[in-house]
């Protein structure tokens, strides 16, 4: 099983001070939580793709092959890309690059993203999001497998003898997660091409999580990928955690209840009874994290934000380790120990590339 951090790059102020960092700072920032990451032992480090104020970054794979660089094992991936305001031949040529340079460390999720107005800052309709999300996936899917393509869709000029390059590392594409909250035409979409469904987990009650992933499970069974069990999941999560439970509500209030995404709502007691945000003891993040599979299933990828509504990077970097020293080592042990033979790991480019020299004739 997979952790990581994923972060969506808000610039917010921090509550307790008043002061918003610059764009320079959280750029940097978001830098230092990757690296952190790979310090502590994490698996995974994702980031938003944002065009707007308050959020900071508008181009992922610059910033992951920067990351890449810096670093030597971590997973490099997105939460998300727009695959709804993004060109798919753009998409396929930068993360084929990303993967060459990273020597195959990425993997993409792909979203139509929670910003209504960047779709005519890009030209798009929003009332057309699925179907972009459709059209454009199915021309991204054949891009990365087919050397030359022959394209005509709904949504972009069409394409004659056309090769994406560079092509992917090892004939390899990067493994897709199709990210959705709200979407079971996403949900179906991930099925029907056996690739992995990422469910954010962050705002909404675990049943509506269940009735997502339960569908995605039963329609990528349907289409012949293999069981139900066998589908692939991923989950975000929100957490804050301090050795006393007590200290650690306290010193989040404040941040939650001006938080971009949270402010004006439920009060944070509320939000953390119905909804996956854990704000405790390491303990605590354990006991309700491994609560996920009760309602989701054995799963392969969990992301934890720990950067959100303006908490100092100092802070963030205490968060990681915690979670690096004290509560993911105890995860990985505890999902190991009860996992049924039949479920996959995670998919990386050594797996799927193995995986493929297997299918080969010989």
């Amino acid at each position: 099983m997979q952790f990581g951090i994923f972060s969506v790059g808000d610039l917010t102020p921090d509550p307790t001070t008043g002061r918003t960092p610059s764009e320079h700072e959280r750029v940097k920032a978001m830098v230092a939580i990757a690296l952190k990451a790979e310090e502590v032992g994490l698996d995974v480090f994702a980031t938003g793709e944002h065009h707007n104020p308050p959020f900071v970054p508008s181009s992922p794979t610059t910033m992951l092959g920067y990351v890449a660089a810096r670093t030597e094992r971590l997973i490099l991936s997105t939460a998300t890309t727009l695959i709804t305001t993004n060109d798919p031949v753009k998409i396929a040529e930068d993360f084929a690059m990303l993967q060459h340079l990273a020597d195959g460390r990425v993997d993409v999720m792909l979203g139509r993203g929670n910003t209504a107005p960047v779709y005519p800052w890009f030209g798009q309709d929003i009332r057309q999001g699925i179907p972009l999300a459709i059209d454009n996936y199915r021309l991204l899917h054949r891009l990365w497998r087919e050397d030359v393509v022959d394209w005509e869709g709904r949504f972009r000029t069409p394409l004659q003898g056309f090769t994406s390059t560079p092509r992917p590392l090892d004939g390899v594409p990067p493994f897709v997660w199709h990210g959705s909250i709200r979407s079971p035409e996403i949900a179906e979409q991930a099925a029907y091409y056996g690739d992995g469904f990422f469910h954010n987990n962050i705002f909404w009650p675990k049943e509506h999580t269940q009735r997502m992933v339960d569908l995605y499970r039963r329609r990528y069974e349907h289409h012949g990928h293999g069981t139900a069990e066998q589908a692939l999941v991923g989950l975000g999560g929100h957490v804050f955690m301090r050795p006393n439970s007590q200290d650690a509500v306290r010193e989040f209030r404040p941040y939650f209840d001006r938080a971009p995404v949270y402010g004006g709502g439920p009060s944070l007691e509320q939000f953390a009874a119905e909804t996956p945000l854990t704000v405790g003891t390491p303990d605590q993040v354990i006991e309700r994290t491994l609560s996920f599979r009760d309602y989701v299933g054995d799963y392969q990828r969990q992301l934890f934000l720990v950067d959100h509504a303006g908490l100092p990077l100092k802070t963030v970097l205490e968060q990681i380790e915690m979670l690096g020293e004290q509560v993911v080592p105890v995860l990985r042990k505890e999902f190991a120990r009860s996992r049924p033979a039949g479920v996959p790991e995670a998919p990386t480019h050594a797996s799927l590339l193995r995986a493929r020299k297997e299918a080969s004739p010989a």
